[in-house]
Parts: structure tokens; C-alpha cells; sequence
């Protein structure tokens, strides 16, 4: 909270991790073993974000505020449903980054364009960015570190979620619907301009689907998630061969290194008391 603005929040991280191995507080091997243990989780994280902006790039969340946009049908309520069906899904399927990075702007020009006030729906990704992460392994980095170390199966963990997902969901639905209920009780309104039909990414969505039943079977079968994660976010890539600059910016670099140096720090924290 006290750094420097120009010092990026890895920097700090990757500094501090240094200095706990430099002072002993811990020894090279334990740093070394902290790192093994978070690099798959690490790499699953870098893929999956590679996957979601892949399915940006195809215009899928394009396709989905076209759907949102056309499903409304100028009421305020019918399109919070749908942000609600199509922020869950994301956060579920895409990792709780997707729905913050690239559903969130969809939503809020979706709400623009039907000339409905956008504070509810964005307030709607917020919140479901968070709770709507619970159903899956690969909706949250915690949720991944919480499957390896209970050692339960992908679909057995989401089993056991599927409950708690579905009741939080109903309390940000009731909260947020009481919350809002003066702009939700608007006049239907109609949009501000006609809007091009957007084609389905239908390749896309076949490739997310795949990964998903992939990452089933993985588990099942003992695979590590993150081989299934990058044969996925693979197959979008070459689709659409994106310069290579983009596509490691998009595996957002810096907040890996920020993980594994947390990774150094927590295990340090961990040995000590």
C-alpha cells in the first residue's frame, strides 16, 4: 500500500522474496520447493488467461451483449437476469479475470446502447466476478490451490460447490435486485441504435467446451490441469496467430512473478510460526 507508483507490485514482491532467502529467514531449497509447488498452478493461471483473451478475439463476449442486448428487450430486470446467467457462466468456466476484464466492458456498453441505466449490471459483474467463482477448480486461482491440496476430482469438487455456488448467486440476485429496485423498475426503453447481427463464435465456444470436458478426464486420469488448459488456449492461438508480444502481455507476465514471489513469502510466514 506504501510502494512508489512507478514500482510495479512484482518488484516488490520479487524483492522481499529475495531478501527472506538472503536473510535466512528462509533457506534456498524451501524457496526453490515453494516455487515447485506453485509453478502448475502458475502456468494453469498464464494459459487460462491466454484461453479467455482467445475467446476475445474470436468475439465471443461480443456475441454475448449482442445475445444480453437482444434477450432484454429494453427491460432493466430481464438484462440483469441475463448479466447474471452470462457473468456466472464466465466466472465459472473463464476464471473470475474473464468476467473482470472482458465481460465488464461488454455489459456496461450493452446497457449504454439500450439506454438502461448501467450501474446495476455492472455492479452484477463485480459481485458475481467473486461469488459465481465458487462452482469449479479453474474458476479461482484459490479454488485451484484448494483441489490440489484436498485432493478431490474436478467433478467432485464441483459437486460438493455446486450448492453454495446456487445460494450465492440467489443472495446477489436478492441483495442486488433490492439494492437497484428504482433504476430495475424503469420504463422499458428502447435502444439508442439498431445493432449489426454478431455471429456465434461457435468454434470458440467448442474449444472452451472441450477444455472443460478435458479437464474431467485429466483429473481423472491424473493429468495435471495446466497441459489441459494450454492444449486449449493453444488451439485458439493458432487460430488467430496473435503477434507474440500480445500474447505474452496477455499471459500478464508481472502478476505471475507476483504469485510465486507471494508463494516465497507465505511459505516463509509458514516456517516461522
Amino acid at each position: 500500500m506504501a510502494r512508489p507508483r512507478r514500482i510495479p507490485d512484482w518488484a516488490v514482491a520479487a524483492v522481499t522474496a529475495g531478501l527472506l532467502v538472503a536473510l535466512g529467514v528462509l533457506s534456498a531449497d524451501d524457496a526453490r520447493g515453494a516455487l515447485a509447488d506453485l509453478a502448475p498452478t502458475v502456468g494453469f493461471l498464464a494459459a487460462l488467461l491466454v484461453l479467455a483473451d482467445g475467446c476475445r478475439r474470436a468475439g465471443l463476449f461480443e456475441a454475448l451483449g449482442a445475445a444480453m442486448a437482444a434477450g432484454a428487450r429494453g427491460e432493466p430486470r430481464r438484462l440483469l437476469a441475463l448479466v447474471f446467467a452470462a457473468a456466472a457462466g464466465t466466472t465459472a468456466v473463464l476464471s473470475l479475470d474473464a468476467t473482470v476484464v472482458l465481460l465488464t466492458p461488454v455489459v456496461f456498453a450493452t446497457a449504454a446502447r439500450l439506454r438502461l441505466s448501467p450501474r446495476p449490471h455492472v455492479y452484477a459483474c463485480s459481485h458475481l466476478a467473486n461469488s459465481g467463482s465458487l462452482l469449479l477448480p479453474v474458476s479461482n486461482l484459490t479454488n485451484l490451490l484448494a483441489l490440489e491440496a484436498s485432493d478431490l476430482s474436478f467433478l467432485r469438487f464441483a459437486g460438493l460447490m455446486t450448492l453454495p455456488w446456487l445460494a450465492a448467486l440467489a443472495v446477489e440476485w436478492s441483495v442486488l435486485s433490492g439494492a437497484f429496485k428504482g433504476e430495475l423498475a424503469a420504463p422499458r426503453r428502447r435502444a439508442a441504435r439498431g445493432q449489426e447481427p454478431v455471429a456465434f463464435p461457435w468454434f470458440a465456444v467448442a474449444v472452451v467446451g472441450a477444455t472443460l470436458v478435458g479437464f474431467v478426464l485429466g483429473s481423472l486420469a491424473g493429468i495435471e490441469l495446466v497441459w489441459v488448459a494450454a492444449a486449449g488456449a493453444l488451439v485458439l492461438t493458432l487460430r488467430a496467430f496473435p503477434p507474440a508480444r500480445e500474447l505474452v502481455r496477455t499471459a500478464e507476465p508481472g502478476f505471475l512473478v507476483f504469485v510465486l514471489a507471494l508463494g516465497i513469502v507465505v511459505q516463509a510466514a509458514g516456517e516461522q510460526g
